[in-house]
C-alpha cells in the first residue's frame, strides 16, 4: 500500500495522526489491524507494536491534536482525546 493510504488506514483504526517522512506514493506493508490498540498503551508502544514493522524503516511521527508531536510516554487515549475539539 502506498505510505498516504497507510497513514489513512492508521487514522480509521487507531484514531492517531501518524506521518510518514516519505514520497507519499512510496510502497508500505498494509497496515493490517482491525481494531484499536489499548487506550492505555504509551506512543512508543504502539510505534513498537504496530507502526514500525510495517512501513520499512521510512522515517515517522505521530502527530497530536495541535499539530505537536508527543512525548513517547504520552498514553494514546490523552491523543484521541485531543484530536476532539
Amino acid at each position: 500500500m502506498k505510505a498516504s493510504e497507510f497513514e489513512e488506514k492508521v487514522w480509521a483504526v487507531e484514531g492517531i495522526r501518524i506521518v510518514l517522512r516519505v514520497d507519499p506514493n512510496t510502497e508500505v506493508a498494509d497496515y493490517t489491524y482491525k481494531k484499536a490498540a489499548d487506550e492505555s498503551w504509551r506512543v512508543t508502544e504502539l510505534i513498537e507494536k504496530r507502526i514500525q514493522k510495517h512501513v520499512n524503516g521510512a522515517s515517522h511521527v505521530v502527530l497530536q491534536g495541535d499539530g505537536e508531536e508527543p512525548h513517547g510516554k504520552v498514553i494514546l487515549r490523552t491523543i484521541r482525546k485531543g484530536y476532539k475539539v
